[in-house]
């Protein structure tokens, strides 16, 4: 292993912490040692029993905590929050429904969303949902896709998007190529897709062209299996997908990253030592570990990866170069904006832009 310290590659990662309001020290350490260029925060990341004075000063603590031990002005603060039960925050911050039922009031949710996150000190959201809904059997996507054909999602994606952006928190469509077909929760397993690439032309790959045509800087890969386009990796992994599809084919020049890797679908596909070197190899620049389906840990161990194949020639250094760049492009845009808390003129106004969550049920991490 070479003696290279991690850090050196450290813009490769986003890492999940631990479900904890307080910054622990194995991910203060990890931090430290790594300088990832962001960090995503969860429900468990926040105080659900204060009010929102106390939960706010929680949270501006940890921020707080973690730039220290990044150690970087560049810093990614991540969240996946997207209404319905993809909601991350606490009361009296919007609880939005799902995507689906403010598609028509997309530009005023995404304003809303944007404004309220920046007020948190997020400056990237893992959203829009790109995906159609297809499929009434699908476990994981349903209604937080904003609708059933490439038409309703552009048609809604799109605003919300620029709307988001232009309260400060850059957006990142996800699941390319599209995960709205599927029958597996990729959360659990892998989910394997029979269609071949003229269907996904003809349909998921649209919102993506649109929204890439549109400028969205950031692009979540999906962890599904397409056997007729590439038999041998989930597109996280395909050269096929990420190089010649979305980077080629649709002309994509932003920064991609991982769903998160630990998830089930990628069970057994990270466990070599050359695996965060193939991911990267295969056109991809971001690295998502997050503590929920695994070790954030194994980050190191994926950085060490990395460091080997380069020094190795198994990587190729001008691709590397060319994805840092990338990604400096995406941390250049990121505002560190101020946690402050909101007027409630501003939270009621918020609450009239779209249809409301109250709904029980499980969360999608």
């Amino acid at each position: 292993m070479s003696a290279q310290s991690i850090d050196a590659v450290g813009d490769h990662f986003l890492v999940g912490l631990r479900p904890s309001p307080v910054l622990g020290e194995r991910d203060r350490a990890l931090l430290q040692d790594l300088k990832p260029a962001g960090v995503v925060l969860f429900k468990s990341n926040f105080r659900h029993d204060l009010a929102y004075d106390g939960w706010l000063e929680s949270h501006r603590r940890l921020l707080e905590d973690v730039r220290a031990a990044a150690g970087r002005p560049d810093l990614l603060i991540a969240v996946d929050h997207e209404g319905g039960r993809v909601t991350r925050t606490p009361a009296p911050i919007t609880r939005f429904s799902y995507a689906a039922r403010w598609a028509k009031d997309a530009a005023a949710v995404g304003d809303a969303m944007g404004r309220e996150l920046a007020s948190l000190g997020f400056n990237l959201n893992f959203a829009p949902v790109l995906d159609i809904h297809t499929n009434p059997a699908n476990p994981v996507i349903g209604e937080r896709a904003f609708g059933a054909t490439p038409d309703d999602v552009i048609e809604a994606a799109l605003p919300f998007m620029r709307a988001m952006q232009a309260a400060g928190v850059i957006a990142c469509g996800k699941h390319f190529p599209g995960h709205g077909d599927t029958s597996v929760d990729s959360h659990l397993g892998l989910p394997s897709e029979d269609s071949d690439i003229e269907a996904l032309r003809a349909r998921e790959l649209k919102p993506f062209g649109a929204a890439i045509a549109a400028g969205v800087p950031m692009i979540m890969t999906s962890h599904i299996l397409f056997p007729r386009i590439d038999p041998d990796a989930p597109v996280t992994l395909s050269r096929r997908f990420v190089t010649e599809i979305l980077r080629g084919e649709l002309g994509f020049e932003g920064v991609t990253i991982s769903d998160d890797i630990g998830m089930g679908a990628m069970k057994g596909f990270f466990d070599a030592p050359d695996a965060a070197a193939r991911f990267l190899a295969a056109g991809c620049d971001m690295l998502m570990v997050c503590a929920h389906f695994t070790e954030a840990d194994r980050a190191r161990g994926f950085a060490a990866g990395i460091i080997d194949a380069l020094e190795e020639g198994r990587l190729d250094e001008a691709l590397l170069a060319r994805s840092k760049a990338r990604i400096k492009a995406l941390l250049a845009r990121a505002r560190n904006h101020r946690v402050e808390a909101l007027p409630e003129t501003a939270l009621a106004a918020h609450r009239a832009a779209g249809a409301q969550f109250s709904a029980a049920t499980v969360e999608v991490v």
